[in-house]
C-alpha cells in the first residue's frame, strides 16, 4: 500500500524542513508544523488513522496518512474539517484542560478493546443509540451528543453520562464544540490524538 505524502493529507499546513529530513525519519521524529518554530505552549501530536487496543496500533484506514506533531491552529482546522465531514453519531466529552494527556474517538465495537470500563461502554452504547431529533443550534438532524465539564466531569461517572441531557447537535455545531473545548485550553501537550472512524463512537480523554 502506498504511503500518503504529508501535502496530500495535510493541504495547506506547512511543516519545518528540519523534521522532514532523513534524520528526523531515522530518529523517529514527527513532521512539526513551522508555527511549532517559536510557538511551544499548545502541542498536539496527531495520529490521525489509528486506534490503540490492549497496546497495539490498529489502523482504522488505508493508506495512513503520517503521524504529524501540529499547533492549536493548525490542528484544529484539520480536525474541524475531518469532524465536519464524518457521516457517523459521536458522543463527545470536553477534557479536564488540567489533567489530559489524550483525547480520542473510539467506536462502540472497540470499547472494550481500548479499555473503557463495562458500565461506561454500556451507558455511552445507550446514548449513541437514543441520538436523534434535531440540532439545538438549526434545524439540520443531531448526529453529536456533546457533553460539556459542568454536565460530566469525569469518565468514570456512567451515571451522569447516561442521564445529563447533553447538546444535541449537528456535524457542524458539534465539530464546533469540540473545537471550542479544546481551543480554551490555554497549554496543552496532547500526546494522542485521532479522527472519527466506523458508525458510532464517543471521543474519550485520559
Amino acid at each position: 500500500m502506498g504511503r500518503v505524502s504529508l501535502e496530500e493529507a495535510y493541504p495547506g499546513i506547512c511543516f519545518r524542513p528540519r523534521t522532514r529530513n532523513w534524520w528526523a525519519r531515522l530518529t523517529r521524529v514527527p513532521p512539526e508544523c513551522v508555527h511549532l518554530e517559536v510557538e511551544q505552549g499548545w502541542i498536539a501530536t496527531l495520529v490521525p488513522d489509528t486506534l490503540f487496543l490492549r497496546g497495539k496500533a490498529a489502523p482504522q484506514r488505508r493508506p495512513q496518512r503520517p503521524e504529524v506533531s501540529l499547533c492549536r491552529v493548525c490542528c484544529l482546522a484539520f480536525l474541524r474539517q475531518e469532524l465536519v465531514a464524518f457521516p457517523g453519531r459521536v458522543v463527545a466529552f470536553e477534557p479536564d484542560a488540567e489533567r489530559f494527556s489524550q483525547y480520542f474517538f473510539v467506536e462502540g465495537r472497540d470499547f472494550a478493546a481500548a479499555g473503557v470500563e463495562g458500565p461506561v461502554a454500556e451507558a455511552l452504547r445507550q446514548r449513541l443509540a437514543g441520538l436523534g431529533g434535531t440540532c439545538q443550534e438549526c434545524s439540520k438532524r443531531a448526529r453529536w451528543l456533546w457533553f460539556s465539564r459542568q454536565q460530566v466531569r469525569s469518565l468514570d461517572e456512567f451515571a451522569r453520562i447516561a442521564q445529563e441531557p447533553g447538546q444535541r447537535l449537528c456535524a457542524a455545531h458539534g465539530a464546533a464544540a469540540l473545537c471550542r473545548g479544546l481551543e480554551a485550553i490555554a497549554e496543552a501537550n496532547v500526546f494522542y490524538l485521532n479522527v472519527p472512524y466506523g458508525e458510532a463512537g464517543a471521543y474519550l480523554w485520559i
